[in-house]
């Protein structure tokens, strides 16, 4: 049953991929058709951003109270009812007001669905999840060229307002099935934790690690004096020592020991207000985030000018390398997840980050356009593990009982520096030159990869 659900969830993500690149694709015609300037594209992007900023910072305490099912539900009817608005607008001004609900919905379900993949399911399902965005991204463009080759931008609109109906309907008949899947994975996780505890972690005598009936504290059970002792200095090691305990070297394994791990930087409960800010490592994780979406969308939004401007490359040329910078992250982030099989995530994730960076010195370098190309593409694969590594990890990182509120922290986060980062560069290029494009994406990626080791040196030293 959990399995045939994960269909569900890569259907809901492939949905809300699909219309996060049918704007850019409908524009160079909606604007003409409703009388709007070209650059208003800018400020709708602004105010979706904003409510997906919004819905994703309270994603947490409405998940706790609602449910991620009621939630999902709930903001895809939101994003259904908007784009099927926006089919029918007359002016700049109704897609403004519709702006607010799609970019609401996205945030929310994103952030959900995220909490409950991380919650419940393994690394490489995190890693297929955001791969099944890429693919719905992809999708966007290729159901609008089609109307639009037929005369009519509404109705790829009417479309995808109507495959978003459809997962509505899907998401409604499975609702009790959210619940059921939740105790099912958590009931079949404490089943695998307690046998890494009895059978894998001995102290230096021998005597194993159990749970005390009465506390529910991790003990040792001392044969000898008859009384169990606390185990209060026991700490499972990181992801990678971990994993050359388990048999076959199942990293993921590892990786769900962090969750039981008796380290103070993880709490089974959820740490009220501000607390949570308090935990080791966490100001950093949101940095990292930060940087990441900052450095993802700038080359996103700016690399085909910065090849046509400072490289002289063909326009039509500039663009089709971008598409495989986005073609790299795609299928970096489908080959990821059998790559979680064998490998942590942490280890993964500074693998990618070591990768763009190398990518982004290339773009640095005055080298040949061919070089150029492998440097964007060398981007897209580094950054395929980075994004869904770090939200899988936050479980194990930061405890269950916070993972809802800090994914939508983080969430929010990537969205802010995803929508300030990428207008900040083109601000400052327009005054100074393109040319400085490869100078702050690997600027973004350095100060992302410091912030991430940051994250890990507090997590080992909790």
């Amino acid at each position: 049953m959990a399995t045939l659900f994960l269909i569900v969830i890569y259907l809901a993500f492939i949905s809300l991929g699909i219309p996060d690149s049918m704007l850019g694709a409908a524009w160079p015609v909606l604007h003409v058709d409703i009388g709007a300037p070209f650059g208003a594209a800018g400020v709708l992007s602004i105010i979706a951003a904003g409510g997906t900023i919004v819905s994703s910072l309270a994603s947490g305490r409405l998940i706790e109270k609602l449910g991620t099912g009621v939630i999902t539900l709930i903001s895809c009817c939101l994003t259904a009812g908007a784009l099927l608005g926006f089919a029918f607008v007359p002016s700049l001004t109704w897609l403004a007001v519709l702006a607010i609900p799609l970019g609401i919905g996205a945030g929310a379900v994103d952030s959900g669905l995220n909490h409950f993949v991380a919650s419940h399911y393994k690394a490489h399902h995190m890693s297929w999840l955001h791969c099944f965005w890429g693919v719905g991204a992809t999708t966007g463009p290729i159901i609008m060229a089609h109307y639009i080759g037929a005369g009519s931008w509404r109705s790829g609109y009417i479309a995808v307002a109507c495959v978003q109906g459809i997962l509505v309907v899907i998401l409604l008949l499975t609702l009790p099935l959210w619940g059921k899947v939740s105790r099912l994975r958590q009931a079949e996780k404490e089943q695998r934790q307690q046998s890494i505890l009895a059978n894998e972690f001995h102290t230096a005598g021998g005597e194993p690690i159990v749970a005390d009936s009465t506390t529910g504290e991790h003990v040792l059970a001392d044969s000898t004096a008859g009384e169990p002792v606390v185990a209060d200095n026991i700490t499972i090691e990181g992801n990678e020592d971990a994993a050359s305990h388990s048999k076959g070297g199942n990293a993921n394994l590892a990786d769900e020991t962090n969750t039981i791990a008796a380290n103070t930087n993880i709490s089974p409960q959820a740490i009220p207000g501000k607390g949570l800010f308090r935990l080791r490592g966490v100001t950093f994780t949101l940095f990292t985030f930060l940087f990441y979406c900052g450095a993802e969308t700038t080359v996103g939004l700016w690399g085909a000018s910065f090849l046509v401007g400072s490289r002289q490359v063909a326009p039509d040329v500039a663009a089709g390398w971008i598409s495989l910078y986005f073609a790299g992250i795609t299928i970096g982030r489908f080959v990821t997840g059998f790559l979680t099989l064998r490998a942590s995530n942490r280890t993964l994730i500074l693998l990618g980050q070591v990768l763009a960076v190398l990518g982004a010195i290339l773009l640095v370098l005055p080298l040949p356009g061919s070089l150029l190309m492998l440097g964007l593409i060398l981007i897209g694969i580094g950054f395929a593990p980075i994004f869904p590594g770090l939200l899988h990890e936050t479980p194990a990182r930061f405890g269950e009982g916070n993972s809802a509120r800090l994914i939508g922290y983080q969430m929010a986060t990537a969205y802010t520096g995803a929508t300030l980062l990428p207008p900040l560069f083109g601000l400052v290029a327009s005054y100074v030159q393109i040319g400085l494009f490869p100078y702050v994406v690997l600027a973004f990626i350095v100060l992302m990869l410091y912030c991430s080791e940051r994250v890990n040196r507090s997590i080992r030293t909790a």
